[in-house]
């Protein structure tokens, strides 16, 4: 059965960024299961999917724009320390929910000068190219339960 909307696929993964960096790797792990074209998976690799058979292993580049997308200056900002009132000390590194007029958004504090905390709102794989060596273990219809879901079981 080949690959395409409304499949189930289970696949084996490693992730690598440009320099060859291992980012993420199923390697030891139960294959990652998805529905194909619910957009469980960056739309670049979901692409990279479609006709493809159990048995299959190939690369897959994807470019930012098809992953986590571009890096964007306008969400990096520098708020006062006060800002992050309850927390007894701020490190580089820290993860946080900023509550925005577009609700809870992921910030991550990447500098801290004197009273200035600096957060960035990009995804840490935005402006990545990202590569994939895959394989494919499962391809099987998806049943109306996961469809409904719009995620496998």
């Amino acid at each position: 059965m080949e690959i395409k909307s409304g499949c189930v696929v289970a696949m084996h993964y490693k992730l690598t960024n440009d320099e060859g960096q291992i980012l993420d790797s199923s390697e030891g792990r139960e294959p990652l299961k998805f529905l194909q074209g619910a957009g469980n998976i960056i739309p670049g690799l979901d692409k990279a999917m479609i006709g493809k058979k159990v048995g299959d292993a190939f690369e897959a580049v994807i470019e930012p724009e098809e992953a986590y997308g571009v890096r964007h200056e306008q969400m990096i900002q520098k708020v006062p320390k006060s800002a992050f009132q309850g927390v007894d000390e701020l490190q580089v590194g820290m993860s946080f929910q900023a509550e925005t007029e577009q609700g809870p958004v992921p910030v991550k504090i990447t500098e801290i000068v004197d009273e200035v905390v600096t957060v960035d709102a990009n995804h840490e794989l935005a402006g990545v190219r990202l590569t994939f060596q895959v394989s494919i273990e499962e391809v099987r219809e998806a049943t109306e339960e996961e469809k409904a879901h719009n995620h496998a079981h």
